[in-house]
């Protein structure tokens, strides 16, 4: 019975999920502003939400033909599209209340905006003029807004049948939504590297720039470093940052049959070798997990922890300033959140100081790592 229940839904997999298109990246260099105050954050931020938000209106016109084609897929669930537009839409609205309360500062991209027809107005005539001091960043702004925007319609295109971080399953599960404004938290999966690695370099770096994160690892990788080293130096290594767990291996847990043993050995060994930095988190590989999760993440209290800005580091499209250059357009279009980025991933040596240096000045906070999930 479970073989051909698996085979079931690796068929429905195949009928209904084409090869994504590659990730969405904007070049910052396209904005003529550098982000040295939170107001300069705000008019930036305004315009980012505003381009979405005229992108998300235009998706809305399509039928659900013609949307499926754009998406690449043959069977979508238009009611998990419209569920997940909703709360897009009021986001956006959220966002740009905030957003819109330095406009006495920089009245640049501010519009009368009091509910949701008027948002919902202003974006359906936004436009940049062409002799508008932001005419280079434009044209490049809608095509990432546009891109992303198919990215998170094809992730709830596939919901539920197909977990991921687009929407959450229940109470257990939580991402970066509730957050406060301008509150970042970083979060690094699929460690620790082998010795010497990245991990190494980034909880170092870390610790210099008095920062703390959450690293979910895996449980085979963290073994593998214990036979090599004690488990005073695994301490040693993440002291200050918050470590979870993302199974015994990066394998996707909506259909493995020991998805179970995989978290509990995980969070067993971590709990054992890392106590200090130990935090009951488990982060599914790809965002897969099963619906019927919530009992036993519950009676294990543990939570799934899931984000809501990628990285798309391990993207081989991306080059490591483009995929920092993609988190920083997604921190000024949702204001707050929870990044993913991979600590396997030499990128993460290049793009972390990079977001760094460009938000500096912009006046956001960076989240305690102890804080996530509170």
């Amino acid at each position: 019975m479970r073989i051909a229940l698996f085979l079931s839904a690796w068929l429905v997999c195949l009928s209904t999920v084409a090869a994504p298109n590659e990730p969405a990246t904007l070049d910052r260099s396209t904005w003529p502003e550098p982000l040295i105050s939170p107001a300069l954050f705000d008019v930036a931020s305004r315009a980012e939400i505003l381009t979405f938000a005229h992108a998300l209106l235009t998706s809305e016109a399509l039928d659900e033909a013609a949307l499926s084609q754009r998406l690449g897929l043959k069977i979508i669930n238009m009611d998990a599209i419209d569920t997940v537009r909703q709360r897009l839409w009021q986001r956006l609205l959220a966002n740009y209340n905030l957003a819109q309360q330095s406009c006495d500062q920089d009245a640049s991209f501010c519009y009368y905006v009091d509910g949701m027809d008027s948002l919902r107005e202003q974006a359906g005539k936004f436009e940049i003029a062409e002799d508008s001091f932001y005419v280079n960043w434009a044209e490049p702004s809608a095509t990432f807004h546009r891109h992303y925007l198919d990215e998170l319609l094809r992730l709830a295109a596939l919901f539920p049948q197909t977990g991921s971080e687009i929407a959450l399953y229940g109470e257990h599960e939580f991402n970066g939504e509730a957050m406060n404004d301008r509150l970042f938290m970083l979060s690094f999966d699929s460690g620790p590297t082998q010795l010497p690695g990245t991990t190494d370099w980034l909880t170092d770096y870390l610790r210099k720039q008095s920062l703390s994160a959450t690293f979910f690892v895996l449980g085979n990788s963290v073994q593998a470093r214990l036979n090599k080293q004690s488990e005073q130096q695994m301490q040693a290594l993440y002291k200050g940052q918050c470590v979870g767990v993302q199974g015994w291996e990066y394998r996707s847990h909506s259909y493995w049959n020991d998805w179970q043993d995989s978290i509990l050995r995980s969070a067993v060994l971590v709990k054992r070798a890392i106590p200090d930095s130990y935090v009951p988190l488990f982060r599914p590989p790809y965002g897969h997990r099963r619906e019927d999760s919530g009992p036993f993440f519950q009676s294990q209290v543990l939570r799934v922890a899931l984000w809501d800005i990628d990285s798309q580091d391990m993207a081989s499209s991306l080059s490591a300033e483009q995929s920092a250059q993609r988190v920083l357009s997604l921190m000024l279009l949702w204001r707050h959140g929870v990044i993913a980025f991979h600590d396997t991933q030499n990128k993460v040596r290049t793009a972390l100081p990079w977001l760094m240096k460009a938000t500096a000045q912009s006046g956001i906070g960076w989240e305690e790592c102890a804080a996530f999930g509170q």
